[in-house]
């Protein structure tokens, strides 16, 4: 069984979407991070950086339990205990990893930025709402493009599509039409049809 720490970010989003791919057992802890429940001394011991998601597995290499922090490696950790969801060797799993590490080093980051500045920040700063939202925009240019004859990022699906769905899911957040960008239009389409997703996008709810 696996212990989910989570909420209802898009971060937090991702792992309950990869579970229910792979179609793994797993029980819900809600981390109000409104409530700071993240800073719990219980919680820092499972996720030393204090951020939703973070797994518990108690079936782990070797049989043993294991904890694993921040959302690629967890994805990367499943991934690899289920041998789906990410190519064992070779070109395919280089393309699924860089695409993930996008997600973790731009899409995502710079997103939350804009989530930020256009929605939480106590008064307006023009200057940060402008740098975000055109970083926004750049990021959805180059997902747009490599998804420009294909049906998923990195050529097969992969834990790279599922990194990146929950931050494209708030795009309203980041000032983003996606009507702007065809290509990834269509692949959010199809992702939002998949069961898995479905199920995954509504936890911790």
């Amino acid at each position: 069984m696996i212990t989910l720490y989570t909420w209802g970010t898009p971060n937090g989003r991702k792992i309950p979407i990869a579970l229910e791919e792979l179609g793994l057992a797993y029980e819900v802890k809600p981390v109000d991070i409104g409530a700071n429940a993240q800073f719990a001394p219980d919680f820092l011991a499972i996720s030393p950086n204090n951020k939703i998601p973070a797994i518990v597995d108690a079936d782990g290499p070797g049989g043993a339990p294991i904890g694993v922090f921040e959302s690629g490696a967890i994805l990367i950790y499943l991934a690899e205990k289920t041998g789906r969801l990410l190519p064992a060797d070779g070109a395919a799993r280089y393309a699924a990893l860089q695409w993930l590490m996008f997600q973790m080093g731009g899409f995502g980051p710079f997103l939350g930025q804009a989530h930020h500045f256009n929605r939480f920040a106590p008064e307006a700063v023009p200057y940060a709402q402008q740098r975000y939202n055109a970083e926004a925009q750049r990021l959805y240019g180059v997902l747009d493009a490599a998804l420009d004859g294909r049906d998923f990022v990195a050529g097969e699906f992969s834990i790279a599509d599922i990194a990146l769905y929950p931050w494209a899911a708030r795009h309203e957040w980041q000032s983003v039409r996606l009507a702007d960008f065809p290509n990834v239009a269509r692949w959010f389409a199809a992702l939002s049809q998949r069961p898995a997703f479905v199920r995954g996008m509504a936890v911790p709810a």
